[in-house]
Formats: structure tokens, C-alpha cells, sequence
């Protein structure tokens, strides 16, 4: 890496972090692709908005949330540039042409929901539909981001999957988010889920671990619901092949639940929460189970 627009997080090691356990004792990984805070002051400067209004789309402390899940035994993924500089749960090269300087290569994917949205590999815009950006990037600018920072998290991501699978005979991806309460605002109270589990109906991962984590979460006191809103989006999609011995199973939590979403403050019993979901790992590793592995799916 080369250039001084992220020097912030100038090299791999800083980009992103694989927390790995002393020894890995189940075929579980967690990964947190949105929680990144790091802002260079390049691309603070290269925005319209102002930090705080940036971070609208920060899935904000989720991977302090999980931090203790390398302590009982299992590997923590985690990008530490954000969201609304580079989107680590899309396509590659999901960007939008009116984004830029110049014709983008012919290999880029322009068309498509999220790319019209805004919400590409290379995001337009934050929260309320507020534009990111003062100036077209240069493509150069656009591609670089992906070849220095999003490739390599999913060579990490891929490689670590791999050995998780080669240890243990199978590999299961919890890919974990936030949401903002907003979206639930509609919901009435009394049925209105802490946390929504996605796993892109019930393609992405065998249904054991799906009522698995479900029935741990809800021990934990949580309330939970599957798919609706979310469902799950590129990382499980691309990385859930059960038929392989591969599951991917998102997990989206109410930010109400541990954070204050305007001044972006964690709630008082944070460490509380943070211990709440190390001990759903201690459980989840008790659930592995030989119908997660490639033969047994293939068999149904």
C-alpha cells in the first residue's frame, strides 16, 4: 500500500484484525465486517458530512460486543475502516458509475438494487439518504480500495474458513451486524425482536444451527425473529454452502439494546452485554453437530 490518502490504516495489519484464539476448539468463526471507526482525515475531508453523520452507518461496537469470543475459544474478524468507505458485504465491484471521474471498467456490476441505492461496494450515501461525497472519485481511487482493503479481508475470511474446515470436517461463519431501531419502529412493542437471525431462508446454513442459535439467544433472554428485514446479504450468501460443509448464518442486533444512537455512547451495562454474548459462544460451541457436515446435507 502506497498511497497517503489511508494512512490511517496504511497496511493489512491495520486495516483489519483476525483475532485468533490460543487454540480453536469448535468449527465456529465470527466476523464483524461493519464495525470499523477508523475515518482518515483524507476521508473526512473528501465528504460532505461530518463524522458523526458518517457513522449512521457504522454497525457502531459490534465487534466489542463479541470481543471476548476469541477468550472461550473461537476467531473474531473484524475490519477496522468503515462502512461508508469501503462495504465489505457486497459484490466486489458493486459500484455506480455517476460516482465517478471517468467510464468504469467493463467487469463492474452498475445495474442492480443496491448499486441504484446508493448502497454499492463503494457507498453514495449514509443513513437518511445523505450523500457521502463533495467530487467524483477517480477510479483508480475506487479500485485501489478494493484491491488494497476488500480483497484481502476476503482472502482472510476465505482462508480461515478453509482451515476451520480442514480441522473440523466443516466451518460455521456467524456474520454479526446491528440495526437501528428505526427500523423496527413500526413493530409493536410486545413482539418487537431484539435481534433477527439471516440465513437466507434457509439456504445459507444447515437449520440445526439456525434453531441452535435462535434457542441459545433466546435462553439468553433475548427476543428474536428470522429473515424480515434481513435476511442476510453478501457474506452469507457467498460464503453459506451447506451442501460443502459451509454455513453462514447473520445475526443483526437492535443498536437500542447497547448504545445511545445519537451520541453513539454504549449503555451503561455494555461490559454486561459483552459477557451475555460470550457465554452465547461458550454455548454455540456445545451445538456442533456431524448434520453440519458436507456428506450429512448432501444426504437429505
Amino acid at each position: 500500500m502506497t498511497s497517503s490518502k489511508f494512512a490511517a490504516f496504511d497496511t493489512l495489519e491495520n486495516a483489519f484484525l483476525l483475532h485468533e484464539p490460543e487454540e480453536q476448539l469448535a468449527p465456529f468463526l465470527f466476523n464483524s465486517p461493519h464495525s470499523g471507526r477508523c475515518y482518515t482525515q483524507a476521508f473526512k475531508d473528501s465528504s460532505r458530512l461530518g463524522e458523526m453523520e458518517l457513522r449512521r452507518s457504522e454497525d457502531a461496537f459490534v465487534d466489542l460486543l463479541f470481543k471476548k469470543v476469541p477468550d472461550v475459544g473461537l476467531p473474531l474478524l473484524k475490519a477496522h475502516f468503515p462502512r461508508a468507505f469501503l462495504d465489505l458485504n457486497r459484490e466486489p465491484y458493486e459500484l455506480d458509475p455517476s460516482m465517478f471521474d471517468a467510464p468504469l471498467p467493463s467487469y463492474v456490476k452498475s445495474a442492480g438494487a443496491r448499486v441504484g441505492g446508493g448502497l454499492g461496494t463503494i457507498a453514495r450515501i449514509v443513513a437518511e439518504r445523505r450523500e457521502i461525497y463533495k467530487h467524483r472519485l477517480t477510479v483508480e481511487e475506487g479500485l485501489e480500495r478494493i484491491e488494497t482493503f476488500y480483497k484481502p479481508y476476503h482472502q482472510t475470511l476465505r482462508r480461515q474458513m478453509a482451515l476451520t474446515h480442514v480441522d473440523f470436517g466443516y466451518a460455521c461463519l456467524i456474520d454479526c451486524h446491528s440495526m437501528p431501531s428505526r427500523v423496527l419502529q413500526n413493530t409493536n412493542p410486545a413482539n418487537r425482536p431484539d435481534i433477527i437471525l439471516g440465513d437466507r431462508y434457509g439456504t445459507s446454513c444447515h437449520a440445526s444451527l439456525t434453531d441452535a442459535v435462535k434457542g441459545i439467544l433466546t435462553h439468553l433472554g433475548f427476543k428474536v425473529e428470522m429473515n424480515r428485514p434481513y435476511a442476510g446479504g453478501f457474506i452469507t450468501q457467498h460464503y453459506g454452502r451447506p451442501l460443502k460443509g459451509l454455513h453462514a448464518l447473520q445475526i443483526e442486533i437492535d443498536r437500542s439494546l447497547y448504545m445511545d444512537e445519537d451520541t453513539f455512547t454504549p449503555v451503561a451495562h455494555f461490559d454486561e452485554l459483552t459477557d451475555l454474548f460470550a457465554r452465547f459462544a461458550e454455548l454455540l460451541m456445545q451445538c456442533a453437530n456431524d448434520a453440519f457436515l458436507p456428506e450429512a446435507a448432501a444426504a437429505e
